[in-house]
């Protein structure tokens, strides 16, 4: 091993141990290159129409592809994984349900907070390091750069499938000029099942690995702003905010464990909240108990529309 090879490997060592000692599950490192793979495959998608009304993943296409041009003089992607499985949560079925992301805090302060103060320390311990950290919020395509570091592979519902932890995790990005000992790509463990095409209410899965995001629950109560179509509507089932119904029923799940995050349990206030809590809900009420949460994206209006989609399904 030459002396360059020894140093990217021991810094690589020693990144592992800081970032789990943040609370990081695990970590995977690729050399930063462009996408080759996934180029074609994410002009295809799409084309097809699959984003819906999110312009916002048309844009910045060579960003997306190439973290070079995205962080100039990038050498390495690390990628980072961070539990936040709460099985806990209520299943009530009298009132709605959040995904499970969504029911603490908001996930890109809490793992921003914990990505600079990672890149802070890599700068402590090796001197001058210059890069970026990202989560979800810049045209980095974290799914693929994950699978290329080994974490995990493109599954059928086209989330990252990890064989000890499933797929309830969030992914981040730390895009560095730092030469560190890269990973390798893991295996498919997906085989012959289909519980998650089978189980999609609104035949979102398209075909394995292929969503058509325009049609997910997800889609319908976040990202859309206007009326949710009536077909769909009637489709939401318990669902105010998001959506699990393709993790839930996927077996390698059954391996998720609970997240030790404080930040990602509930507000207590959620967890008390009743049917007629929700069919009343205020924007005052709104405000203080998700200012911190990711659920806020929707704004007041768009969640009393979701709340009134799942009262009519509910009824």
């Amino acid at each position: 091993m030459s002396r360059a090879d020894h140093v990217a490997s021991t810094r690589k060592q020693w990144l592992v141990q800081e970032a789990q000692s943040l609370g990081f599950a695990q970590v995977g490192v690729s050399r930063a290159a462009f996408l080759d793979e996934e180029a074609d495959r994410l002009e295809t998608w799409l084309k097809r129409g699959y984003a819906g009304e999110m312009a916002y993943l048309e844009r910045n296409m060579d960003l997306r592809l190439d973290p070079r041009k995205l962080v100039p003089g990038a050498k390495t992607v690390v990628s980072l994984l961070f539990n936040y499985h709460n099985p806990d949560r209520s299943e009530t079925s009298d009132v709605p349900r959040i995904a499970s992301y969504a029911l603490g805090e908001d996930y890109h302060f809490v793992l921003k907070r914990k990505l600079k103060d990672l890149m802070k320390a890599m700068q402590e311990e090796w001197g001058a390091v210059e890069g970026r950290v990202f989560v979800d919020s810049a045209p980095v395509h974290e799914r693929a750069w994950a699978a290329k570091s080994g974490l995990g592979w493109v599954g059928k519902n086209s989330l990252l499938l990890n064989q000890s932890m499933g797929s309830y995790f969030f992914i981040a990005e730390l895009i560095i000029d730092v030469e560190l000992e890269p990973d390798a790509p893991t295996t498919d463990h997906c085989g012959t099942c289909t519980r998650c095409l089978d189980a999609c209410p609104t035949g979102a899965i398209i075909q394995p690995e292929v969503v058509d995001g325009s049609k997910c629950i997800s889609y319908y109560t976040i990202e859309l702003r206007g009326a949710i179509p009536e077909p769909a509507a009637k489709q939401l089932g318990d669902w105010m905010f998001g959506c699990d119904i393709c993790q839930e029923v996927c077996p390698w799940n059954r391996h998720a464990t609970k997240h030790n995050e404080p930040a990602f349990e509930p507000h207590d206030a959620l967890l008390d909240m009743k049917r007629s809590d929700w069919l009343d809900l205020t924007e005052e009420v709104f405000k203080e108990v998700f200012k911190k949460s990711p659920v806020k994206r929707t704004g007041y209006e768009g969640l009393l529309r979701n709340i009134q989609a799942w009262k009519a399904g509910s009824a």
